[in-house]
């Protein structure tokens, strides 16, 4: 199982979290056509690599915040707060912010 470190929490396990998608997902503008919106909802890019996605720590804090994992190995290499800057990769896990514990 995957181990998640929340920046509010702590580690946790993957099972506590909901992933929220890519960063950043343009939104689609008022009056956009039903294949546009349905293409937002549904569809997503699946790159091979590092991500950075949103995830919510739904059966903990409740809290969203930002992860920067790859595909391929699942290896979370940031974690770090919404409206903080992107972390520089130099660590097996760079947490940019301060764990809870």
């Amino acid at each position: 199982m995957l181990r998640i470190p929340c920046p509010f929490c702590g580690d946790r396990d993957e099972a506590e979290f909901r992933c929220g998608g890519e960063l950043p997902r343009e939104i689609p503008q008022p009056g956009v056509d039903d294949d546009a919106w349905s293409d937002y909802l549904f569809n997503r890019d699946n790159p091979k690599g590092l991500v950075h996605e949103r995830w919510c720590h739904s059966f903990g804090c409740n809290q969203w915040f930002n992860v920067v994992r790859d595909t391929v190995t699942h290896r979370i290499h940031a974690v770090y707060r919404p409206g903080e800057p992107r972390p520089a990769l130099d660590g097996p896990c760079a947490t940019a912010a301060k764990s809870g514990g």
